[in-house]
């Protein structure tokens, strides 16, 4: 698999794999295996496919010419193990100092740092961040494992991506029977995501989280992020009430206005209307906004209708937003915008989806600190493939914004062997591969990032 070559150029020339090995153990002794080596292999068979410690140490035994002895599953179990709470911090630190060296590269690319672009609008200068909670079913008792909301049995992690670069930013490890509106977890999740902005890109950051979101704590924490120096807006989802219905039963029909399309063109038989002040709303941050949109319901949807929707003949959804503007974005206030803005967040399944087929499919084991060790090294794995395509492969077509069995197929793995010839080492690459090309053009250009300082 040659690109197990591409993964650890990248994590090499990144800085990841030299700023891992200043924060875990480390030791001379003989037999010792460096913690850091072992974590950053364990992060490449993730990207590559592995779905359990097992399966790692065969990648790794298949890529003993390229990376040495391969670690065991039982040392990589206990790598994971070690990672206590004061060791994933400085993880976090890493992580945080290699993502800033990243973006400090992405404004070199043609066309510059990937900003969001909605209804039309480039979003430049926000940076977007999702988030979300999902479930990861067990098969078998394992330490957290619980009955979930959705009476399936496993874990309910909740976490939060960067919408500009599908990275992984923060990811907390929970009991699958915990809260889908916990404030703490929310509030942490966000903290944490916060911390891996870095600083010459936080100053307008938008949070966007689905109806878990529409609590007290959590948007009053929004609202008090916002400094001199940095802009904190949010939109999220609203669980409407009989007061809700009320309100919108008051909307004269000239209030609604045709909904877009993500490019900004007209969504024809989609709505959208203004509903603050209609409705009054006790209690919550002041400035909060309410943007109902209602559509023709679906077979589907027929049988979870209210009895307002039902005698209406709409089905309805609110998003509670503190956008009055977003700087730098012409018609940002308007309710169709923010409309498109919020819809834009189902993207963040994407990212839950991809996630899932790097490594998060399943907690391979029963212990909590090893299954919270493999999520951290599942969230690496994302970052690295994120990056290897935002910095090698952005102007690639097929290969930009693939998905993991597609770059796997394409890229990770490729046919070719390796050769010794003269004392030197060769990667012979079958020459009708389609992609052969882009795999050479992704090394050089690997090859040619700046040393980390």
């Amino acid at each position: 698999m040659p690109g197990a070559v591409l993964l650890r150029r990248c994590a090499d020339r990144t800085g990841l794999t030299g700023a891992l090995a200043k924060v875990l153990p480390s030791s001379t002794a003989a037999g010792w295996r460096e913690r850091a080596g072992v974590l950053v292999h364990l992060v490449i068979a993730v990207v590559l496919g592995a779905a359990n410690l097992s399966e790692v140490e065969q990648l790794q035994l298949h890529h003993r010419p390229l990376f040495g002895l391969a670690a065991s599953d039982s040392t990589a179990r206990r790598t994971l193990a070690a990672l206590d709470e004061a060791t994933l911090a400085r993880i976090a630190k890493v992580r945080a100092r290699v993502r800033r060296h990243v973006w400090s590269l992405l404004p070199l690319r043609p066309g510059g740092f990937p900003w969001l672009v909605v209804a039309g609008k480039r979003l430049c200068g926000w940076i977007v961040i999702d988030i979300d909670a999902t479930i990861i079913t067990s098969a078998s008792k394992k330490a957290g494992a619980a009955v979930t909301f959705k009476k399936t049995f496993g874990f309910h992690p909740l976490a939060a991506w960067c919408a500009n670069t599908t990275e992984s930013l923060a990811m907390l490890l929970r009991p699958g029977n915990a809260g889908a509106n916990t404030v703490a977890d929310h509030v942490r999740v966000l903290t944490e995501a916060l911390a891996q902005i870095p600083g010459s890109s936080a100053a307008k950051i938008l949070v966007r989280v689905d109806g878990a979101g529409a609590t007290h704590g959590l948007l009053e924490h929004l609202e008090a992020l916002n400094t001199t120096r940095r802009t904190v807006r949010y939109t999220v989802g609203w669980k409407i009430t009989e007061d809700d219905e009320r309100a919108i039963a008051r909307l004269p029909e000239a209030a609604w206005e045709t909904s877009l399309h993500q490019d900004g063109s007209v969504q024809e038989g989609y709505f959208v209307a203004e509903l603050t002040g209609v409705n009054t709303r006790e209690g919550w941050p002041e400035g909060m906004r309410l943007i109902v949109r209602r559509v023709k319901p679906s077979r589907r949807h027929l049988k979870k209708l209210t009895d307002f929707e039902q005698k209406t003949g709409w089905r309805y959804c609110i998003t509670a937003t503190n956008i009055h503007r977003m700087w730098g974005i012409a018609g940002s206030g308007h309710a169709q915008f923010l409309d498109v803005l919020h819809r834009s967040h189902a993207g963040v399944e994407d990212r839950v989806r991809t996630n899932k087929a790097m490594g998060l499919d399943n907690l391979p084991s029963a212990s909590w600190e090893v299954n919270r060790g493999w999520m951290l090294a599942a969230n690496l794995a994302a970052d690295l493939d994120a990056w290897l395509r935002l910095l090698a492969l952005h102007d690639i077509d097929g290969l930009a914004e693939a998905e993991p069995d597609t770059m796997r197929f394409r890229l990770y793995h490729l046919p070719a062997r390796l050769a010794d010839h003269a004392r030197r080492r060769f990667l012979r690459i079958e020459r009708t591969w389609p992609w052969a090309k882009a795999f050479t053009t992704c090394w050089h250009r690997l090859t040619a990032l700046p040393a980390v300082t």
